[in-house]
């Protein structure tokens, strides 16, 4: 059993941290945020994850989990130290990792035995191998090993994703460490969960190379959705059947109003900017980030398309974090919509079933609604954003009665368009072709 802290309890840091309890570590969640530290300790979870507070509780009341702020006893009493600290674009893309390197300080200074440093953050190609110069340089006799172990967890499938993942990536090129990190993740290597060992570079690149193709395919489809609309096809059955190919696969095959969230672009930004650094094209991935940008602005330009003139009308958007099952508002689509219209003279009413408060913390004019039918009262227009489930099963009879007027644009394809035409609704999906 590994005595284990993680640094950070923000999105990635607590499911790893929860997750490494839970495979029988002890394990110290450290942050500077009182506020939050205390309200981990009584169980509750500062993010919306399915299912984490039920394992946060568990491993609370077992006694191998615990938070706390201070970073220097933990670091001390500790065999591993991960780093989940953000590493946010700069306003050249490129990654700034200023936190990272306090919290690398952090622990040279306070490491007293041997210690495994964990890096689990999105850093740029290189820096696992300057960490290691920059320990060396400010405490030459310190015993820390620095191995690149980048996250592959999706949000709203974060503890899915971890118990069971696709591969776990480790770089590092001391056995010390490898032996450590074999230990730490035994429970997956017993139930045979595929590893990935190879440099520091190569860990770091793999975690861009993935996020940098996922993004290019959420690009590819939302273009060919584009076409399908201008040529009257019908993007699903487009989708499912490039699909079947076992080269292509149908996943993140599914249209929408671009890409968002906390990886996707801040990763193929700073991937893009590490490209240019050294020379190399990169020119796929510039026109994806384009791409995606265009296609967050796609839907105001589509909705004024149904609607004509925007000012004086009241809008509501039906989705506010950039996917279901998440809280995270972060470069979300609905962003990009609330403030161009806002911007063009309307009225917007709004709800999410989770992301409303972190919407509002960006956005605090954004009028939002607790309940989705309140939303939508007095609408002209309702823009639905977002997959959840409870926009699916949208009651297009209440819809009829709450609304003013009777457009509907669905991002997301959610709705039978033959269902709300039937309801004499102006309706429109994405890739559903122009006449939907």
């Amino acid at each position: 059993m590994a005595d284990i802290t993680v640094i950070g309890t923000g999105y990635v840091g607590l499911v790893v941290a929860i997750g490494l309890a839970d495979f029988g570590n002890q394990v110290i969640g450290v942050d500077i945020d009182f506020d939050k530290i205390a309200m981990l300790n009584e169980g509750r979870s500062p993010i919306y994850e399915k299912g984490i507070e039920d394992y946060l509780q568990r491993n609370l009341e077992s006694g191998r989990l615990s938070f706390t702020r201070d970073v220097a006893n933990s670091i001390r009493d500790s065999k591993l130290v991960f780093l989940a600290v953000g590493t946010p674009s700069r306003e050249d893309g490129s990654a700034d990792i200023s936190r990272l390197l306090d919290v690398v300080d952090t622990v040279a200074d306070h490491a007293d035995a041997y210690t495994v440093l964990v890096i689990k953050s999105t850093v740029p190609v290189g820096t696992n191998q300057a960490l290691r110069a920059r320990i060396a340089s400010r405490r030459p006799d310190a015993d820390i090993d620095v191995v690149s172990n980048p996250e592959f967890l999706r949000e709203g499938r974060a503890l899915e994703d971890f118990f069971h993942p696709d591969r776990t990536v480790i770089g590092t090129d001391s056995k010390r460490a490898r032996d450590a990190m074999e230990n730490t993740y035994r429970a997956l290597k017993l139930i045979s969960m595929p590893f990935v060992w190879c440099s520091p570079q190569t860990a770091e690149l793999i975690k861009y190379a993935s996020n940098a193709f996922l993004a290019t395919k959420i690009t590819f489809i939302n273009q060919m959705a584009n076409l399908a609309d201008a040529l009257g096809a019908d993007i699903h059955q487009v989708a499912k059947t490039m699909g079947m190919d076992g080269r292509i696969s149908p996943k993140f095959l599914h249209p929408g109003p671009g890409y968002g969230g906390s990886c996707l672009p801040k990763d193929t930004r700073a991937v893009l900017h590490t490209a240019d650094t050294h020379g190399v094209d990169m020119s796929l991935i510039r026109t994806v980030i384009r791409a995606n940008d265009e296609q967050q602005k796609r839907v105001i330009t589509i909705l004024r398309d149904m609607v004509g003139e925007l000012k004086g009308l009241t809008v509501a958007v039906l989705g506010l974090s950039y996917k279901s099952e998440t809280d995270d508002v972060r470069e979300s689509a609905s962003l990009t919509l609330v403030s161009a219209l806002l911007d063009a003279g309307a009225s917007v009413r709004a709800h999410d079933p989770k992301g409303s408060g972190n919407f509002r913390k960006i956005m605090p004019e954004t009028r939002c609604f607790s309940g989705l039918y309140e939303a939508i009262e007095g609408a002209d227009a309702v823009v639905l954003m977002t997959e959840w489930n409870e926009y699916r099963a949208l009651n297009l009879g209440i819809a009829a009665k709450k609304m003013r007027g009777r457009v509907i644009l669905d991002t997301r394809n959610l709705l039978d368009p033959v269902a709300v035409w039937d309801r004499g609704f102006i309706y429109r999906g994405f890739g559903r072709g122009k006449g939907s």
